[in-house]
Parts: C-alpha cells; structure tokens; sequence
C-alpha cells in the first residue's frame, strides 16, 4: 500500500517561496506626470488599499521613506519614489476614505505622513496577529501561517536610498504589497470568529491618533551610560551626542556611523584637552576630534547647576522591585491583578501586553481613584488611553485585586 502522507519525525515539505509579483516588477515612479496615473488607476480600483515604505534605518539620518509600494484590486502594485516626487497628495485624494492595510503601522505611519499620504482608515496585519495570538508576527510568519507560502526577507536591511534601485529589491519591495489583501480578509474570518473584531476597530480607530512618543533627553538612551555617575562626565556625554547628532544630520547618515557610542563614552571618561588625549583605535574620533574637543570642552565650562543629575525622576509609580518594601498591599495587588490578566490572556490566546499595557496598570494601581469601583477604575485607565474594549476586561479584575487586597 502507498503512503503519501509524510513519516513520523520527518522534516515538513518546504513552503513554496513567492519570489515574482503577479504582473512582474512594475517600474519606478519618479514624475509628476506618472503619479497622476497611479492616482487615477488607484482610485478605479476596489477594496482595500495595501500600503508599505522602505527607509534607510541605519544609513541615512531620519526616518523618511525612500520608496512607497501601492496596491489595490482592478489597479495592480505601483512603486512610487519620493525622493523625486516628495508630495503624494494626489494618491492621498485617490485613496480618499479607503482602508489601508499596513503591516507594523506605526513603523511607517510618520514617513508616510511626511509624504502627504494620511489614513482614514486602517487595517494593520501585525497588530491583528497579536489579537489572534499567532505565536510569531512578523509579516512573512503571518504570510505563511495565512496562505502557506514563503516570502523571501533578503532585502529588508538594504540601504534602500541606493539609486537606482537594484530591480531584486524591488522585486521584493513589490512582493511586500502582493498579498496584503488576501491576508487581511482572512485575518478578518479569524477575527469575527474569535469574537475580536471590535477589539480590532477600536486598535486600528487608535491607530489614526498615533503619534511617535516625544524623547525627552534622548541623550540618556546612550549604550553604556548607566555605568556614569558623575554629573560633569554625564554633561560630557550630552554634549557629545547633540554634537554626534548635528554632524549625522549635516552628513545626512546615521549617527551610529558618524561614532558608535561605546566611543562616546570613552571620549568622556578621558576628559581630554588635546588631541593627544583623545582615545586611540576608533578612526571616527580622529576624523572630527576638533568637534569632539570643542564638545568636552563645552561640558568642562558649565556651572555646576546646569549639570545633568545622574537619573530623572519619573512621574510615574517607583520601579516594580521597590513596590514589596515601599507598599506591600500595592505590590500584592499588582502581582493579583496580573495572574487574573494572564488567566485571560491564555484564555483568549492573546499577549498580556495587548489586553492592558503595563504602565497605565502600574500607575492605577499605585494612584487608585477614591471609589474602588470597576466603574472607577475604568475612567482612571480611560485617562491613561486604555481604550474601551481593554477598561472592560482589565477595570473588574483590579476592583477584584483591590477587594482581595484591602487596605490595612
């Protein structure tokens, strides 16, 4: 008898890999003229429209999209350069009230509003992953997970300001957009089923508010600057990494190919007044080490009160492994809340994280509202941006921590 299937501790067959877009690799928009055609071929289309950009992380300073990949049915794939055509506002109209799908919105929503292209609508693959509980998101998991087949990755960290664009990465830039649609369709089955389509809506409505989070001395993000305590060496680093960050931005590349910041912080510890002071053995410091002397010496000519403290003091509730010492009935209830949040999110087969974030949960908890109610606690995380469908869920199972856990 014939055994088709596989045998026991075999390999799985491999996926088969999507390596050609359906209607070939579509040539590079980069006039006016040619836009226009996109928008209009764009706006006679149908359903949603699949939308992703590719930056140049790591090579140039910013984030700004170098090239923009359209697709709609009844329209095909458009790959649009925005280095020759940096307003895309006739694609924007063309789109007009129409879904987007992205895939990692965040990763791309401010790149695209710099170009003029702003959603009103959006469906996001990766966040809908999360809600499902796939065990892994990233876009070519779900790809395969959804349709079976593989996607190819080689691409991804390329420096995609290169022009031209070598025609294998757009090949893959294209096939970024291939699917979308196929995927958000059945990722909407899973939802519907799964009884998460409105925790959906309310994730993808949130999405269109989004704004990256303004960092606040992005200085102090320094690999290696918890080791610094000393306020006149940390006012070194500072200076160091505002200079860093002009020179990246008049070169226009990365700060981290200007200087890494392990050189940085070397720089600093050696407090040097002459070149021969500077540390050996990084070609970087050499190249401008006027600017990184002029930088230390900044630093050595402030009054002590304009130095930096070593930490800055957050507005939020104490770190987590001081909770047991400073509150314990805070720490208790905390520890509470979150074992009833896991029993959910097992329950339900989505990430904690996903259901409350956990900072709005450590500040109601550490701050609660007067009235221990559900009712209560629910405004108290609607202030924080919990949004509705999360305060239903998370507000009882504080109330129930806070009823276990009483006041002394």
């Amino acid at each position: 008898m014939s055994d088709d299937h596989e045998s026991e501790g075999s390999e799985p067959a491999p996926l088969p890999v999507l390596t050609e877009p359906a209607e070939g690799v579509p040539p590079v928009i980069t006039r006016e003229s040619e836009l226009d055609d996109c928008a209009a071929a764009i706006a006679d289309g149908y359903g949603p429209v699949a939308l992703d950009a590719e930056r140049a992380s790591g090579y140039r300073y910013g984030q700004a999209a170098y090239l923009v990949q359209v697709r709609r049915e009844g329209s095909g794939t458009w790959l649009i350069d925005p280095v020759y055509l940096p307003d895309l506002t006739p694609l924007d109209r063309a789109i007009g009230t129409g879904e987007w799908i992205l895939h990692a919105a965040t990763q791309d929503l401010t790149c695209l509003a710099d170009v003029g292209l702003r959603p009103r609508q959006i469906f996001d693959t990766e966040l809908a992953a999360r809600l499902i509980g796939l065990p892994r998101v990233g876009l070519a998991a779900v790809i395969e997970r959804y349709l079976g087949i593989s996607l190819a990755k080689e691409h991804s960290a390329v420096d995609w300001s290169t022009r031209p664009l070598p025609e294998p990465w757009l090949r893959y830039a294209a096939l970024d957009v291939e699917v979308l649609t196929e995927v958000r369709n059945l990722m909407g089955i899973d939802l519907a089923e799964q009884g998460k389509s409105e925790w959906a809506r309310q994730e993808f409505e949130a999405l269109l508010s989004w704004r990256p989070a303004v960092k606040e001395d992005p200085w102090r993000r320094t690999s290696g600057l918890h080791k610094i305590r000393q306020p006149r060496v940390l006012a070194t680093v500072r200076e160091l990494w505002y200079e860093r960050d002009h020179i990246a931005r008049d070169r226009d590349t990365s700060p981290g190919r200007v200087i890494p910041d392990t050189a940085l912080v070397e720089i600093a510890l050696a407090n040097p007044e002459a070149p021969g002071d500077l540390p050996r053995g990084h070609r970087a410091i050499q190249r401008s080490q006027r600017a990184w002397l002029e930088a230390v010496a900044r630093a050595r000519a402030l009054p002590d009160d304009d130095l930096p403290p070593a930490s800055v003091k957050s507005d939020g509730p104490p770190p987590q492994r001081s909770w047991a010492n400073r509150d314990p009935v805070a720490a208790e209830r905390l520890t509470d809340t979150r074992e009833r949040l896991a029993v959910f999110a097992e329950e339900h087969t989505i990430p904690i994280e996903n259901v409350c974030s956990p900072d709005p949960l450590r500040r109601v908890i550490w701050t609660p509202p007067a009235e221990r109610s559900p009712e209560a606690f629910a405004e108290s995380l609607a202030q924080l941006g919990v949004r509705p469908w999360q305060r239903e869920i998370v507000a009882p199972l504080i109330a129930e921590a806070f009823a276990a856990h009483p006041d002394d």
